[in-house]
Formats: structure tokens, sequence, C-alpha cells
């Protein structure tokens, strides 16, 4: 292995940091990316079910206790 102190370990330290420093910016990016998209999800989930209730509601459906608890 490459001592810290020559120019080869020093240049592969570097060189790690770096990796590492750019991995920790992509995945940062990615966990920004799915968050949104788990949010927007459950958005839509919210808005299906408003609209799924409202359908109900014109039909004349009633809920049971336990549904409407859900």
């Amino acid at each position: 292995m490459a001592d810290i102190d020559t120019p080869n370990g020093r240049a592969l330290t570097e060189f790690a940091e770096d990796l590492l420093q750019e991995l920790q910016v992509h995945f940062q990016a990615l966990t920004e990316t799915i968050t949104l998209k788990m949010e927007e999800m459950g958005n839509r989930i919210d808005d299906l079910q408003n609209n799924v209730t409202d359908l109900m509601i014109e039909a004349g459906i009633q809920n049971t206790d336990k549904e409407q608890m859900t």
C-alpha cells in the first residue's frame, strides 16, 4: 500500500477524497429527487382519495365507520 507521505500516496488520498465528495454530491441529488417524487406521489394519492370520496357522495354511497377512519 502507498505511504501517505509519498507523491503517489498523496495522489491516491486526494483521488479518494475527491471521489467520496463526488459520490456525496450525487447521493444528495438523488435523495432530493426521490423525496420530491415521494411528495408528488403522496399528493396524487390524496387527490385520488378526495376524488373517490366525491364520487361516492355523488353516487349516494355511505362509508362504513371503519372506512372513514382510514
